[in-house]
């Protein structure tokens, strides 16, 4: 599952505010903010629309690896 600051960083890699991403996967704001801070323990069908939105927006999630932690990296644009 992804992170609270995936979630953050991918909304931030896209230059999105909340908003944007919470019209996108059909949230409200407010939940989008809760789930950043980790406020709350979100339903997976909450956590999977971000994702799934995000993913088709360019964002690769990038899980952790041994002493390197989570991240998103931008997917490569297809020429």
């Amino acid at each position: 599952m992804i992170t609270a600051r995936q979630i953050r960083a991918g909304r931030a890699l896209l230059g999105w505010s909340q908003q944007q991403l919470a019209d996108r996967a059909i949230l409200s704001r407010n939940a989008v903010a809760k789930l950043e801070r980790g406020e709350v323990d979100p339903r997976a069908s909450t956590v999977e629309a971000v994702r799934r939105i995000l993913e088709q927006h360019g964002v690769i999630f990038v899980p952790a690896s041994g002493r390197i932690g989570e991240g998103v990296r931008a997917a490569t644009p297809a020429e």
